[in-house]
């Protein structure tokens, strides 16, 4: 469980002081390396795939360095190879899956049982038909009727995946490397658009145990950064995630939500009583906040609104939702 970095986040905290300063977070599940095989059983094989079935996205760390002490499964590096193993035996999961889905509904549907399921019944086919070509559901073309569908079925290559290419010390600070094409042509070839990033492990394990100013003079030596933010930052995005604000002396807080989520909905992220009884948010963006410097000076600009129910909340929008409990109205500040 790491937390999200966001300048926007430390200015409320440095604005506030508060007593409680309570980011948004990202959990991050490290599952053991997959071998060949794995979807047979192999390896740690089934326990690998329903781990990362839990998981709603997926960092794919691709060994990019050459160590004799660490030892690959494979007996040596070859990085578009590893990538291929784990492409293949996630899409052959699926593949297993799909089977055990499918057949039953493909004779239910042509006898006429189940006329109310053809839709789910073409979705999956044409999921077999992506996943036989040796491409990932992720790649495909959906509309609505189809996205529902495959929401219920949540296919492990459906996920987001963001690869992490992970480097020596000495090829990271000097962005270079000798897999960085190969790796670079498997994914245009196979996952095209996909986000990578450069990385290395050996470096941030060395960061970890450096106080900031040793990690400061660290960077300016080496002329280098550490990955670690850009990282936390990209795989919260992958899921489609923002935040809000609630802010004030007691706490400020930054609340998780969807993208598209609607204020009652924001609301009830807080507590449901809240979303049940959602009157208003008074809305103010966070850079009208930073640019006014107040709350009050906000509310003179007209930079404070207050919006409905069919207000779509803004990534960094600072908020006070004001509800009905049953009891009159309630101000809530968090």
């Amino acid at each position: 469980r790491v937390p999200v970095p966001d300048a926007r986040f430390d200015y409320l905290c440095e604005h506030y002081k508060p007593a409680s300063k309570v980011p948004a977070f990202l959990n991050v599940t490290d599952i053991a390396g997959l071998v060949k095989g794995a979807h047979e059983g192999k390896g740690l094989g089934n326990a690998f795939l329903s781990n990362i079935n839990a998981c709603d996205a997926i960092f794919h760390v691709i060994r990019a360095f050459d160590e004799e002490e660490i030892i690959h499964v494979e007996g040596d590096v070859d990085p578009a190879r590893d990538l291929d193993i784990i492409h293949s035996e996630l899409r052959f999961k699926d593949l297993e899956y799909l089977h055990k889905q499918l057949d039953p509904l493909e004779k239910s549907v042509a006898r006429g049982a189940d006329k109310h399921r053809k839709a789910e019944h073409d979705c999956l086919v044409k999921v077999r038909e992506i996943l036989q070509a040796g491409k990932w559901v992720r790649n495909g073309i959906w509309d609505n009727r189809e996205i529902d569908v495959l929401n219920q079925h949540l296919f492990l290559t459906a996920k987001p995946v963001i690869y992490l290419v992970n480097m020596s010390e000495k090829d990271y600070i000097r962005k270079k490397n000798k897999w960085l094409v190969k790796i670079k042509e498997w994914i245009d070839a196979n996952d095209p658009g996909a986000i990578v990033i450069l990385m290395s492990c050996a470096i941030e394990l060395k960061l970890f145990d450096m106080e900031p100013d040793e990690k400061e003079a660290y960077f300016k030596e080496k002329n280098t950064t550490s990955a670690l933010e850009k990282i936390i930052v990209t795989g919260y995005k992958a899921l489609n995630l923002i935040y809000f604000f609630t802010v004030g002396k007691d706490e400020v807080k930054a609340w998780t939500m969807h993208v598209g989520t609607k204020s009652p909905q924001a609301a009830g992220r807080i507590h449901t009583d809240f979303e049940r009884g959602f009157i208003m948010a008074e809305v103010m963006g966070f850079n009208d906040f930073k640019e006014h410097g107040s709350e009050a000076e906000c509310k003179a600009n007209g930079k404070y609104r207050q919006k409905g129910r069919d207000y779509i909340v803004e990534d960094g929008d600072i908020i006070l939702f004001k509800f009905n409990a049953g009891a009159g109205l309630k101000d809530k500040k968090k």
